[in-house]
């Protein structure tokens, strides 16, 4: 059965402004480009297997969304599709193009926005095609609510209990402890504990046969397995840069209370940021050394 929002913990919410959220708002390149990431250098197609490389397709959906620290952190070869810009998101019949894992980033738009985001169909296919057929796949706030929705699930537009934005208190479920890209951030000794989140939309249903890994006070569904994609509602992307000009774009932000916050846990952040970056790459190059030759 599909794990609604009614199965969630009483709603704590966060102090911030009444809510408003203004919101902004295919033919594929002959040959895709691969660009090094900050930890890589090289790039050989025919080597890829022998020497570890890893190469991410990643689809933008709004131009200040973007990789930010992640453009470093993912120690993979990357291809961004800037889908904002008319770019053609990856097929999902043609999962092979997307190299050897998938990331979905963010945006001002929502999960069922198609007349102002027409690639969203397609991309909502690709997602629910790559989970199913066994791609690593990472999607992000955006991302995390294409793949609910492409899988069954719901989302609920401008949620009522408003804006979750800042430094937030994550609980990892039990589910967390093996999951192959979560485990390094939910267990140990010092177990990550805090996340960036920015976002008015919200997951309220999960998909049939999603696994639940995590969730907040304002928010249950903080994180989600569907098959081979793991779906986070923060921003483990997000540099402080980054998400301050995010929050200066919001009227029901305000800026200077969310970025103390931040500062007060920015090396926890940024820590599990880069742990979950290095976790998913690692769980890329796992699933591809299952594939037989």
């Amino acid at each position: 059965m599909p794990v609604s929002l009614s199965a969630r913990d009483p709603l704590r919410s966060v102090p911030v402004r009444p809510p408003h959220c203004p919101r902004r708002g295919c033919l594929r390149p002959p040959t895709p480009e691969w660009v090094p990431s900050g930890f890589v250098t090289t790039h050989d197609t025919d080597a890829t297997t022998g020497t570890g490389t890893v190469r991410l397709t990643v689809v933008e959906n709004s131009p200040d969304v973007t990789l930010d620290a992640y453009a470093d952190l993912l120690d993979a070869e990357l291809r961004v599709v800037r889908a904002h810009e008319g770019e053609p998101v990856p097929a999902a019949d043609r999962l092979d193009e997307l190299g050897d894992g998938l990331v979905v980033l963010g945006g001002h738009v929502s999960a069922y926005d198609d007349a102002r985001a027409p690639w969203l169909p397609a991309l909502r296919e690709t997602l629910v095609a790559a989970a199913t057929q066994g791609v690593p796949t990472l999607g992000i706030c955006l991302g995390a609510q294409l793949l609910a929705v492409a899988g069954g699930g719901q989302v609920a537009v401008a949620a009522p209990p408003g804006r979750e934005v800042g430094a937030t208190r994550v609980f990892w479920r039990a589910e967390a402890d093996t999951d192959p890209v979560l485990a390094p951030l939910a267990t140990g000794d010092d177990p990550v504990r805090c996340v960036t989140s920015m976002h008015g939309d919200a997951i309220v249903e999960l998909p049939d046969g999603a696994v639940w890994l995590a969730s907040s006070n304002m928010y249950p569904y903080q994180a989600f397995r569907l098959g081979s994609a793991l779906g986070v509602q923060f921003h483990p992307e997000a540099s402080r840069a980054g998400f301050a000009a995010w929050c200066d774009r919001y009227d029901d932000v305000d800026t200077a209370a969310v970025l103390a916050g931040f500062d007060e846990h920015a090396p926890a952040l940024l820590d599990g940021g880069r742990w979950l970056a290095e976790s998913f790459v690692t769980a890329v190059r796992v699933s591809r050394r299952r594939v037989p030759a």
